[in-house]
């Protein structure tokens, strides 16, 4: 696991937006993914930001329990999970609490991974 704080992790992520910078609480993170190449935040009030770093650093700053990178565009908080079905080519397709437009699949090489992820509460 390396220097990783997987139990505490980043707390809180500094955006701007509106001429301003604020912290967003962990906690109310949704997910995270990538739009355009750029790596954009969406909390459980539906708001959606710009972060400055990519999935990856983001990943590492977050602890593992929490957030799980379903694949390369998505990491995922187990809070905003809301159910998962069987897709095709044995991808596992996640729901989440919130309305989300795109389709989050778990790739068959992660699916066992994530399952287990899930069941690990």
């Amino acid at each position: 696991m390396g220097t990783r704080e997987s139990t505490i992790g980043k707390t809180s992520f500094l955006v701007f937006t509106q001429n301003k910078y604020f912290t967003v609480a962990t906690d109310s993170i949704a997910l995270f993914y990538i739009r355009y190449a750029s790596s954009m935040m969406v909390c459980f009030d539906r708001q959606e930001y710009s972060v400055n770093y990519s999935l990856d650093h983001i990943q590492n700053d977050l602890p593992e329990e929490q957030f799980f990178r379903v694949n390369r565009q998505f990491l995922v908080s187990f809070r905003a999970v809301k159910e998962v079905e069987h897709y095709f080519a044995r991808k596992l397709r996640v729901q989440l609490k919130i309305p989300f437009a795109e389709k989050l699949l778990v790739p068959r090489e992660k699916a066992s991974a994530f399952l287990r992820w899930l069941d690990n509460r």
